[in-house]
């Protein structure tokens, strides 16, 4: 990193699929000299801007900032790139330091057999520069370094988030089968929410999307209750810049005049969405109750309506599929007019039941399973349609 004011380059790690909402969101914060990759975006900007986009980026799981990139061939140009690099301008003897690999290439059998190599190279610059050695500390560690091996090259970054931002300090409660909350938003602005109508999420589980949804609506910065970023414990630490930048952020948010809602049909899965919600304190914003989508109706027929949710795949909840998907299509196409519904799901199979056209359909993962995101829109004439068949 340069000096105060000066910009550095710094790398935003994200959900596959999620590329473009992540640079449009830094596009718009101000960042500089953006450029999408598979799974991260590289941009540039000072350290007023690490604090801004750590605070307020909704679909980035991850900051990191490279200190050095090489070529390499072998374990021994390994060791002597991490050996050289200046470390003693990021910590210093009391620095308990962690390291994490990750490699495309195969340079190393395993990438524990590669981060031990560079923690000895680093204790070894230490002692032979004053004798004695830094620690390591893999649970809650000072200063987290995150190593990447490609083929013929390495990049070395800090992390300057710690835990992932998924990690947004509201969630609290959770179901069997929970959203993360980076996909949640992502699949919000997806769906292109923006918090001009209500919005429903007929199966909340423990309230991700609504929350992410009321957020995103008011603009209320997504790690607005997180407790710790890493960056807060490097020497350039600047606790009165950090406020100001969140004062500024929380400056820009808005009202929202419609209605947000959340059904479920446990009862258990009510009270803990409505746990999070207080937990966020978005319980002005958003309203939950008991209810089966399957027995529920639009609750204003007239009025346009924005519903994204996150039914059961068969996964981990055990369902009918078959009868599970088409009723929710049903359900749809009867009692919901007027509504962009929006669902992901991994279970392929099951979205030929939903008897829908898709007007859309993304490919996405939650987790490591390969989904969909599909949308289907129900005109504001279905109900009156189908009532004259």
């Amino acid at each position: 990193m340069g000096k105060a004011g000066e910009n550095f380059e710094m790398v935003a790690k994200t959900l596959f699929g999620f590329e473009s909402l992540l640079a449009k969101e830094l596009l718009q914060l101000g960042a500089q000299s953006i450029k999408p990759g598979v799974r991260h975006v590289r941009f540039r900007g000072d350290l007023g801007f690490l604090y801004k986009s750590s605070l307020c980026l909704r679909t980035a799981l991850r900051i990191l900032v490279p200190i050095h990139s090489a070529n390499i061939q072998n374990e021994f140009d390994f060791y002597q790139t991490i050996r050289r690099i200046s470390w003693e301008e990021h910590m210093d003897l009391e620095t308990r330091f962690s390291i994490q690999v990750t490699q495309s290439g195969d340079l190393f059998r395993n990438t524990m057999f590669a981060a031990q190599k560079a923690k000895d190279a680093i204790v070894d610059r230490f002692r032979k520069q004053t004798g004695k050695r830094p620690s390591v500390g893999r649970e809650d560690p000072d200063l987290s370094i995150h190593i990447h091996i490609g083929r013929g090259n390495m990049e070395v970054s800090l992390d300057a988030s710690g835990a992932s931002l998924h990690h947004r300090g509201y969630r609290t409660a959770t179901n069997i089968a929970p959203i993360n909350e980076v996909l949640a938003a992502g699949l919000l602005m997806l769906s292109g929410w923006k918090g001009e109508c209500d919005f429903l999420d007929p199966m909340c589980g423990s309230g991700t999307l609504l929350i992410e949804a009321a957020m995103i609506a008011c603009n209320i910065p997504p790690q607005l209750n997180r407790k710790q970023f890493a960056f807060e414990r490097w020497s350039n630490w600047d606790a009165g810049l950090f406020e100001l930048i969140r004062a500024s952020a929380l400056k820009k948010t808005r009202d929202f005049h419609w209605k947000i809602m959340g059904y479920d049909k446990a009862p258990s899965a009510v009270r803990k969405a409505q746990d999070n919600v207080d937990q966020a304190g978005l319980s002005d914003f958003i309203h939950i109750e008991k209810q089966d989508f399957f027995r529920s109706a639009k609750p204003n027929p007239e009025s346009a309506l924005h519903m994204v949710f996150n039914p059961p795949y068969g996964e981990r909840l055990p369902i009918d599929m078959k009868v599970f998907y088409g009723r929710i299509g049903d359900t749809l196409k009867q009692l919901y007019p007027n509504t962009h519904a929006w669902l992901i799901s991994s279970n392929l199979e099951a979205l030929k039941y939903v008897g829908l056209k898709p007007s859309a359909k993304i490919k996405l993962f939650n987790g490591k399973l390969e989904s969909r995101l599909v949308h289907y829109t129900m005109y504001k004439g279905s109900l009156k349609n189908k009532s004259d068949a």
